[in-house]
Formats: structure tokens, C-alpha cells, sequence
């Protein structure tokens, strides 16, 4: 009966509480956005926001930042089992570490599994936010994405400062 309360605990702590809503906050304000803007760009119009960043729908079937987009057939199956592998692991690496870096793994962790809804769902992910100087233009990337690549910058961040000391 300890070993059953202990695990309970765990479980419903506070901290498991707090990653939870992180990710499921994340998860739905990246649905909502992609939901927003696929509804709003099915008149194949874009928004312009300024003279830098515009908001026009790129349904991306690689990796972030449309990596490796080019051979559908030949690549997506394998990154979908691969990202979905990534999540099974940040999952893990929740439940072992610290409570701040949880916070962080459940940043990664709701832009991931937002961006892996899509795969499973438009078998692409769509892309939208598109940040220019002129003509050049960064990667097309959505919220899900802002949200992994902060998670990824504070964990290396945290990390090279913990190093140092």
C-alpha cells in the first residue's frame, strides 16, 4: 500500500501538475493559431503584419523548419516514428529530473506533440509565421515550434551556467 501511495503521489504532485498544464496550454495555443490560420488562408491570401513578418500557410511534411521535406514518401514515416520515439523520451526525462527542467522538457514537449497532432492528422504540419528582411526570408515555423526551440536554448543555456560553476 506505501509503494501505491508514493507512486500516487509522484503522479498528482504539484510539480507533475504545473508540467502538465504546461504542455497542454502550449498544445492548445499552437491548435488554435494553426486552426486559425488554415480557416483564414484557405483563400490562398496571406497576412501581411509589417514590413518583416507576414503570416502565409506552408504545410511543411519534413522536420522543423522544413528540413528534409523533399521525398514525402521516403521520409515520413520515418520522422513521424522517429519525433514520436523524441516525445516517448522527453516523457521519461520528465519524470527523472529537477522541477525547473521539467518546465523546460514540457516546452519542447507541447510544441512537439502539438506538431505530431498535425503529422498524424494533415500528414504535414502547418507552417505560417514568416519573418523577412526584404527578400530574405527565415524558415516558415509556428508556435509549436517557437516553443521547442526555447525549450532547447534554456536547457543548453541552463546547462553551460550549471558548468561553469
Amino acid at each position: 500500500m506505501n509503494i501505491s501511495r508514493g507512486v500516487q503521489k509522484k503522479i498528482f504532485s504539484k510539480e507533475t501538475v504545473t508540467s502538465l498544464i504546461v504542455i497542454f496550454f502550449i498544445f492548445i495555443l499552437d491548435r488554435v493559431t494553426k486552426i486559425a490560420i488554415i480557416n483564414h488562408q484557405s483563400s490562398n491570401q496571406s497576412i501581411f503584419v509589417n514590413d518583416y513578418l507576414n503570416f502565409e500557410l506552408i504545410w511543411n511534411t519534413g522536420v522543423a523548419f522544413g528540413l528534409f521535406s523533399q521525398n514525402v514518401n521516403t521520409y515520413y514515416y520515418l520522422i513521424s516514428l522517429l519525433i514520436f520515439a523524441v516525445i516517448i523520451f522527453i516523457v521519461y526525462l520528465i519524470t527523472k529530473v529537477e522541477f525547473q527542467e521539467k518546465i523546460l522538457f514540457s516546452l519542447i514537449l507541447g510544441g512537439a506533440t502539438g506538431n505530431l497532432y498535425d503529422r498524424l492528422t494533415y500528414l504535414a504540419v502547418p507552417d505560417f509565421i514568416d519573418f523577412h528582411i526584404n527578400d530574405f526570408h527565415w524558415f516558415t515555423f509556428n508556435i509549436a515550434d517557437i516553443f521547442i526551440t526555447l525549450g532547447i536554448i534554456l536547457i543548453l543555456t541552463k546547462d553551460l551556467i550549471s558548468k561553469k560553476k
